[in-house]
């Protein structure tokens, strides 16, 4: 399987859109199966004769975990050179449950899990090995912007991480922009973790997340997440951008230093993943052509 640059993987954080018909999916799939079994064709997609897609995200695993036998039905479907980047449980990265109806009795309350290695090993790491054996990729943990004081919590995750077996490829995706600077960067070069790079409403922007990294790369792999446009809401990039069949608003600034910093972690022997949402733009395969092809230029 091979991109325009051959270091680099791309995909999306997750798969099954309707909008995508016609686009990615040809095939015909009866409605309770697609997202189920519309990967082989997902993996398959090709631009100028090369696959496009050699990663992809599963986000539904942050609402509850992932299966072992779901999971080896995802496997099943792709190459061998195929890698699944999968969220974590947000038991695991949540501090406190928000005060959302999904949460029931928890909303509001503190998690007794937040950064508990045994529950990750054992609900999540372990159902993950068995059902993607060697095409799992990072796990990534997510962490919202709200619920525990910096220090506090870059405390937690020293140990927490400390905790993971090894072997195992991890990246931490932090939404609070106080926490990048050089205590977050070497607890996670300590650990081997990476950071995601998470173009997302409220973060500052990709290049300048690396400046505040000291411009220093934490671990062999890198992962880069175009999820929504700077300073618009999710719900408002929902709005703006489904039914996801093509690109509405181009974000030049997010592509160019997507496309720069790959190239100086590929140039510096780091492998980047790169998984594109599709508000961020407004259809997700659009935009991964579009940074392929600005890597190509």
């Amino acid at each position: 399987m091979r991109t325009t640059v051959p270091q680099v993987r791309f995909g999306t954080s997750s798969w099954a859109y309707e909008g995508w018909r016609g686009l990615v999916y040809h095939r015909s799939y009866a409605k309770s199966r697609f997202s189920r079994d519309c990967l082989a064709e997902y993996a398959a997609y090709r631009v100028n004769d090369t696959p496009l897609f050699s990663t992809v995200g599963i986000d539904h695993s942050f609402y509850r975990p992932a299966g072992a036998a779901q999971l080896a039905h995802y496997a099943r479907q792709v190459p061998d050179e195929f890698r699944f980047c999968l969220k974590v449980w947000e038991d695991i990265t949540v501090p406190v449950y928000a005060n959302l109806p999904r949460y029931g009795a928890k909303a509001g309350q503190l998690n007794p899990h937040f950064l508990d290695g045994e529950t990750f090993r054992n609900l999540v790491l372990a159902p993950a090995q068995v059902g993607l054996g060697d095409k799992l990729g990072p796990f990534i943990f997510e962490f919202q912007r709200w619920g525990i004081e910096p220090a506090v919590f870059l405390d937690r995750l020293d140990r927490f991480l400390d905790q993971l077996p090894r072997g195992v490829a991890y990246a931490t995706e932090v939404r609070n922009p106080a926490l990048l600077g050089p205590r977050y960067r070497d607890i996670l070069g300590a650990h081997g973790v990476a950071h995601v790079y998470n173009h997302w409403s409220y973060m500052p922007p990709l290049a300048e997340q690396h400046r505040l990294l000291g411009e220093r790369w934490t671990a062999p792999i890198v992962l880069f997440r175009l999820l929504t446009p700077l300073g618009i809401a999710y719900e408002k990039a929902v709005e703006r951008y489904k039914p996801y069949d093509r690109i509405v608003e181009p974000q030049p600034r997010m592509r160019r230093e997507t496309i720069a910093l790959v190239r100086q972690a590929v140039a510096d022997g780091t492998s980047p993943y790169v998984l594109v949402n599709n508000r961020a733009e407004g259809c997700a395969p659009q935009t991964v052509q579009a940074i392929v092809a600005g890597l190509g230029a």
